[in-house]
């Protein structure tokens, strides 16, 4: 647990940075705007990179890029609960009118419920987990080339 304990609480920082992003739309009503989503990919980066560059501090030359790849892929799954739960919370009890908002943006005739978006929201925020931690640790890993002198 010792090894989790940081990952586990940058993932719940970078969850209050997306549910206070979400709050902030929320007070403008662009909060049904998907667009403005595309923040959440660069508040989650920023945390996964943080993590990723903390532990590698942490480690030092006992770093490694499977340790490196858990505690970012920790780290944004459980930002990605959270402010699933969260997401879930608010357009349930918070704003009963949200999902519908939200839907009229696309103009379209749809039948899908809350869990449906729900989902949408978890899957979105675990593979952008995924490929923000890949793309990451492609700058912390360490070269395992030898030098050329």
């Amino acid at each position: 647990m010792k090894k989790l304990s940081m990952p586990i609480r940058f993932g719940l920082v970078i969850s209050g940075g997306l549910i206070a992003s979400f709050l902030m739309h929320s007070l403008f009503h662009a909060h049904t705007n998907p667009l403005y989503s595309m923040l959440n990919i660069v508040i989650t980066g920023f945390g996964i990179f943080e993590t990723i560059r903390y532990h590698k501090f942490e480690q030092g030359d006992k770093f490694s890029y499977s340790s490196g790849f858990i505690s970012g892929i920790v780290a944004g799954s459980i930002a990605t609960i959270a402010f699933t739960l969260f997401f879930l919370v608010y357009s349930t009890e918070i704003n009963p009118d949200f999902l519908t908002e939200l839907l009229e943006f696309f103009k379209g005739d749809y039948n899908v419920g809350v869990g449906m978006v729900s989902f949408v929201v978890a899957i979105m925020g675990f593979a952008t987990t995924v490929v923000l931690t890949l793309t990451f640790m492609q700058y912390f890993k360490i070269s395992r080339k030898p030098s050329s002198k």
